[in-house]
């Protein structure tokens, strides 16, 4: 049968429901009426936490992080220097502040007092060690790459609370670094983390790779001892059974359910929705290097040509909002005075003549490595045929799809998590960047992304990176139809579950700050 949307609308059913997870009974007492948080914190209890797993091959190396359920237990564990806010601006962590030399490239950070679970102090030399080990070639560390910009042979401790960070280029927006994906902090010399020491607000108790992680709380903790006496974070590889899971009362807290999960329960009682908005970008990458889209008639025909509501609706079921052909919806510097683009077909159809792309044939690669990606490029299919566009979809594999459609292909379904706006600029859109899937490559783009880190101002280097996406909004090649909502479950008597904060931010995840009703 042909790929289409309608026929991928048509096949979606609900997966028969697995057997119940068998956790320990909570000792936090019944349940409790009202929403979260209204009311005061309550001390005590053991949350069980939910996430899909990595298997037998996990490790609390925090240095290692990669799925969710990795984040999650880094984040419990250890403390970054700084992390990301709801609009993605670094905020400081274990770093009390930072400052910039008057050339950008040199940046001193001052340590707050905070103390390792074994009563050690965090200090400089911990923070340096960290980051020599994240940035070790030796290691596929993913943080590695965030840190690229700094020299750390010649960064030093000033005092035990003082580190001086040299960079090798002026880099205005160095706190990115700070709060980057896995650049957690972790004892000088450790690297043994089968009993992990960490600075995070819970110590480790007992760890088993691809079943449990059971913590206790940390009374030394900088910001404040959590509510909870343990928190246990559980691995549960399908949907279906962390969703009975809260059912059945043997989990409160169920992370990455789906759309049709969040209808059924979000005004039932049994289960509390929390939708974590902008977590997801979605869009489709047309390489601008290559015939047809290195004319950029026909990358904006196919601006155009898309309805973005019907794609929000149809690959996400709804549980998102449209995008705008650029990334970062709600971050800082996201340029949200620009008009939404809508679907304008007859525009469409007279830019391919004026291109002479009459009757375009193009590849489309997509894959179910991510959730909607195969959905969203049959309804693309069907969308690009009202305008004379015919598109075959080629499904590839799960295993190598973003290596494959990093240089290969064409056109290919896209997508990505948050980030700041600055960090996506740079790994995805200079000539330079490793992952430039569009493979736009202009050296004067270029120039004013060095141009923004070399300026100071806020206001000013926020206008440069304006410049930049607008020029991205008319001529570059991601095409962003929607951003998906991040689904979380909570059990009734959760509370303190934060409702603004995109996935891998500072709030997410946050067990710290939550209790047990």
């Amino acid at each position: 049968m042909p790929l289409t949307r309608r026929t991928l609308l048509a096949a979606s059913a609900v997966a028969p429901a697995l057997a119940l997870l068998s956790c320990s009974p909570d000792r936090a007492g019944t349940a409790a009426d009202g929403a979260p948080g209204s009311a005061a914190p309550r001390r005590g209890g053991r949350l069980r936490a939910l996430f899909a797993g990595g298997g037998a091959n996990e490790t609390l190396d925090p240095h290692r992080v990669n799925l969710f359920a990795d984040a999650a237990r880094a984040k419990a564990l250890y403390d970054k220097l700084a992390d990301w806010g709801p609009d993605l601006a670094a905020v400081p962590r274990l770093a009390a502040g930072w400052e910039p030399g008057p050339g950008l490239d040199v940046w001193t950070v001052r340590l707050r007092e905070a103390s390792f679970h074994d009563g050690r102090p965090v200090t400089a030399a911990d923070v340096l060690y960290s980051y020599r080990r994240i940035a070790d070639p030796g290691r596929a560390f993913r943080a590695r790459a965030s840190l690229e910009p700094v020299d750390l042979a010649a960064s030093r401790a000033v005092d035990p609370r003082t580190v001086e960070f040299r960079l090798t280029r002026r880099y205005a927006e160095f706190p990115n670094v700070l709060a980057a994906f896995g650049a957690y902090i972790v004892p000088d010399g450790a690297d043994d983390f089968r009993r992990p020491v960490g600075s995070g607000p819970f110590a480790h108790v007992s760890f088993t790779p691809g079943s449990s992680l059971l913590l206790r709380r940390f009374d030394g903790y900088w910001d404040g001892a959590p509510h909870l006496d343990e928190l246990e974070i559980l691995a549960a590889a399908e949907e279906s059974a962390r969703a009975n899971a809260l059912l059945a009362g043997q989990a409160e807290y169920a992370h990455e359910l789906t759309p049709a999960t969040a209808r059924t329960h979000e005004s039932g009682g049994r289960i509390r929705i929390v939708r974590l908005r902008n977590s997801a970008m979605q869009g489709f990458v047309m390489k601008t290097d290559r015939p047809p889209f290195d004319d950029v008639r026909v990358r904006q025909a196919f601006f155009h040509l898309v309805d973005r509501r019907e794609l929000v609706d149809g690959a996400l079921s709804g549980a998102g909002e449209i995008g705008n052909d650029l990334f970062g919806k709600g971050s800082q510097y996201y340029p949200a005075d620009l008009p939404q683009r809508t679907r304008d077909l007859d525009r469409a159809r007279a830019l391919l003549r004026e291109a002479g792309a009459d009757g375009l044939r193009v590849t489309l690669d997509t894959s179910p490595v991510a959730a909607g990606l195969v959905e969203a490029a049959g309804i693309l299919k069907d969308q690009a045929a009202e305008a004379g566009v015919t598109v075959e979809v080629r499904v590839g594999s799960k295993d190598t799809y973003w290596k494959d459609v990093l240089d290969g292909g064409v056109l290919a379904s896209f997508r990505s998590g948050a980030m700041p706006i600055e960090s996506h600029l740079s790994q995805r859109l200079l000539s330079g960047s490793t992952t430039n899937a569009t493979h736009w490559r202009h050296p004067d783009f270029d120039d004013l992304y060095a141009q923004a880190q070399s300026t100071a101002d806020p206001a000013a280097r926020a206008a440069l990176y304006g410049r930049m996406q607008r020029r991205l909004h008319e001529e570059g090649g991601l095409l962003v139809w929607g951003f998906a909502d991040w689904i979380v479950g909570t059990a009734p008597r959760l509370r303190g579950v934060a409702a603004d904060a995109p996935a891998n931010t500072l709030d997410w995840a946050r067990f710290d700050k939550v209790w047990l009703a």
